[in-house]
């Protein structure tokens, strides 16, 4: 068809990838988190081994907690923890805690607590005559590299006091950075002290995992460093920090406002995202970086371990891993990090040069190369096909992804493999949704062509493969079912045509619809009676199984079915109710285009489909709704099946066993079920051994037996043509040769 020539196939490829493109470059959150969660992927491949850098985190922890006493710690506490580190030569000390509020375990503070109870005024002077314990904390900080942390907020609040310059080199990083309209800071006296001060806010991604920290944030017309940035700074004793964005020398941005690209504090170069933020390549939990702060301030009741060479020279984080204290973070590697570990590792990063980068021409790149491959995809797809199209899309995504993990692994950049990929799946799905339209165009000139006189069924199989458009067949193991209505004839004397017409629709659909739900082919339909086969023309390795549960599940629609018909058609007066046999036999057929050289039709044919066909025909005689022959039953055998008769059917001289199907596996397992096919086993051993007597009586239980378990209808006509016979027998028994076998002479005898 014109529509789907390769030319519109192209067109269509095109847009579609067009379309996946204009979407990248939007980049929505959900892509944002695709790609984010691709990074994540990588670093839990590889977390970044960890190296003794000089970092440590003195860990407010649980042990602390349990010897200090509960948070909040008197700012004294805080103060002897300061001079110790002071003492042991760190570099910088670096808290992880706001200290907005004064000290209420202050001695002035408890005094006029006391006081508001009622206690004496000159019981209190000693008490409000000590020194407040924030200038005692204040007096330590003034002495030693400490850094405070403030936490930026949308508005409100104090600015906090900064400790450095900020200069720069091209574009004003201002207009990169996140921005706020307030803070909550340190006390004054506490901020005077401090040698810097830096914000605690992490800025998570969308999905509340920190991937990245700034180290510069903006607060009305100033900038301020993050508590990372500001702790690298005061160890070094640097007085200044130097970005560089856009426009600067040595940028390539062409003429764009395309952010920060890198900082420089002290004597460390930090590249950075546009937006002034580092990427934090996590390291594995490792205990190596944290120190209890009780072994700092009860040194006698830790272990002998040197302190000194722990913390001399280093930049020493103090914050809490307690859980109580709510402090977590959600990385990549785990789900809950003390958030002083993560301004911890950052730091470790920027002294190692061990950094993960997404440079600015990461986005483009990504672009191209999904406008490549696509294009290529789609000029490839009608030159080699479907299979050669995938293969080609596969070698293209596997290729981004294998070019995607080396930047990561060696080259320490993140470039996204994912979304590019999907682009040309997309591409690829649009080419081989285009070709097989373009197919079935084909295939629907052929069904036109040969509609009006083959069957629908064969014109749909020679559409597919029109080779087989030739008499002959092949030799498969099948499953055959017929089914018949008992007493349709009588039935249909009494409708009128257009009324059996309408009836024959309502039991067809149902039991065809059943049929194919279970893997199975409708042969041909005769007035009431429907054959089908299993295992063709698609292969079913279970085809027997599928066959007796098909005719389980037509007999059980049958009473939905019913209750439908005695409502639609009361027919004279009279509810119409249907009932089907159902004959099942496995065996060796020729299936496959049969008929003259002018008509022919997809079919089976053998001697199993015959056998199929006269075991249905007994079913009346027996009662049996649903009976099945010996080969089908060796593969059922797990299912509720009771053997029948051995029997020679008309035109056979090797007697068959037939047996009835009552139910699926749950029934077998069943006590009662179990105990009948004993009784019922019992019978026939008896009958087929000439013990009459023996023969009745376990008829009598089995009969018994079967109307408890299966109900009144089920085998009763079974067991009624069984007493039928022994009392036959008793009065002219067979002959002593006699092996057991019953003559059916014709299709419904028994």
């Amino acid at each position: 068809m014109a529509f789907f020539s390769r030319t519109a196939q192209f067109i269509v490829g095109l847009i579609i990838l067009v379309a996946a493109i204009g979407l990248r470059v939007a980049d929505p959150e959900p892509i944002e988190r695709l790609r984010l969660t691709t990074f994540d992927t990588y670093q839990r491949l590889q977390p970044r081994d960890y190296q003794p850098a000089p970092v440590r985190i003195v860990d407010i922890d649980d042990q602390s907690l349990a010897q200090i006493g509960q948070w909040p710690w008197p700012r004294t506490v805080l103060a002897r923890l300061t001079a110790e580190l002071a003492e042991l030569g760190t570099a910088a000390i670096v808290f992880d805690i706001v200290f907005s509020e004064a000290d209420r375990a202050s001695p002035t503070a408890m005094a006029e607590n006391l006081a508001a109870l009622g206690m004496d005024a000159d019981a209190l002077e000693p008490l409000s005559a000590l020194p407040d314990n924030d200038d005692v904390f204040a007096a330590i900080l003034e002495q030693t590299p400490a850094v405070l942390g403030f936490v930026l907020t949308a508005d409100g609040g104090k600015a906090p006091a900064l400790k450095a310059g900020m200069a720069h080199g091209g574009d004003d990083p201002g207009l990169f950075v996140h921005r706020f309209g307030g803070a909550v800071s340190p006390l004054d006296r506490l901020q005077d002290a401090a040698s810097g001060v830096g914000s605690l806010n992490m800025l998570p991604e969308p999905d509340a995992v920190v991937r990245r920290v700034p180290l510069l944030f903006a607060l009305g017309e100033d900038l301020y460093p993050s508590l990372s940035a500001e702790a690298l700074r005061v160890a070094q004793g640097a007085s200044t920090y130097i970005s560089r964005s856009s426009g600067a020398s040595g940028v390539q941005s062409f003429g764009t406002e395309t952010g920060i690209t890198d900082m420089r504090i002290g004597r460390v170069d930090i590249p950075t995202d546009p937006e002034g933020a580092v990427w934090v390549h996590y390291t594995e939990p490792t205990a190596e970086r944290y120190v209890s702060a009780s072994s700092i301030l009860n040194p006698d009741a830790g272990d002998d371990t040197d302190l000194g060479s722990l913390f001399d020279g280093n930049i020493v984080f103090i914050g809490t891993s307690a859980s109580a204290l709510g402090d977590l973070r959600r990385t990549p590697l785990q789900a809950a990090m003390p958030g002083v570990e993560v301004h911890a590792q950052a730091v470790e990063q920027m002294l190692l040069g061990t950094f993960i980068t997404r440079p600015d021409w990461a986005s483009g790149a990504e672009v191209l190369i999904m406008a490549a491959a696509g294009i290529l995809v789609i000029l490839v797809s009608p030159l080699v096909g479907a299979i050669g199209a995938a293969v080609a899309a596969l070698i293209i995504i596997g290729a981004g992804l294998a070019a995607s993990w080396w930047a990561f692994s060696d080259l320490g950049l993140l470039i996204d493999p994912v979304y590019p990929a999907i682009a040309v799946a997309g591409a690829y799905m649009a080419q081989s949704l285009m070709m097989y339209l373009r197919s079935e165009g084909d295939r629907r000139q052929i069904r036109l062509a040969f509609a009006q006189y083959l069957s629908p069924a064969m014109v749909d199989r020679i559409s597919r493969h029109p080779d087989q458009l030739r008499l002959g067949g092949e030799v498969r193991d099948m499953t055959i079912l017929f089914s018949d209505v008992r007493g349709f004839t009588k039935l249909s004397e009494n409708l009128e045509a257009v009324e059996l017409t309408r009836l024959i629709s309502r039991f067809l659909t149902p039991m065809s619809d059943i049929i194919m739900a279970r893997n199975g082919t409708i042969d041909k339909y005769m007035g009431d009676c429907i054959m089908a086969f299993w295992n063709a023309p698609i292969d079913d390795a279970d085809h027997a199984r599928n066959a007796c549960r098909a005719a389980i599940a037509m007999r059980r629609g049958l009473s939905d079915l019913n209750a439908e018909l005695a409502a639609e058609m009361p027919g004279n007066g009279n509810p119409i109710r249907l009932d089907v046999g159902v004959g099942i036999n496995t065996g060796h057929c020729v299936v496959g285009n049969m008929g003259s050289l002018s008509r022919f039709d997809y079919t089976a044919l053998g001697d199993a489909v015959n056998l199929a066909s006269r075991i249905e025909g007994l079913s009346p005689a027996y009662g049996a709704g649903i009976v099945i022959g010996e080969t089908t039953r060796k593969v059922v055998d797990d299912m509720a099946v009771l053997e029948l008769d051995l029997i020679r059917v008309k035109g056979k001289q090797a007697p068959s066993r037939i047996h009835a199907l009552l139910g699926d596996t749950d029934l077998a397992v069943d006590n009662g079920f179990a105990e009948l096919r004993h009784l019922h086993e019992a019978m026939l051993t008896a009958v087929r051994e000439q013990d009459w007597a023996a023969a009745e009586a376990a008829r009598n239980k089995a009969a018994e037996n079967a109307q408890a378990v299966l109900g009144d209808t089920e085998l009763a006509a079974t067991y009624r043509l069984y007493a039928e016979r022994i009392a036959r027998y008793r009065i002219a028994p067979p002959p002593s040769d006699w092996d057991g076998v019953f003559d059916a002479s014709s299709k419904s005898q028994a």
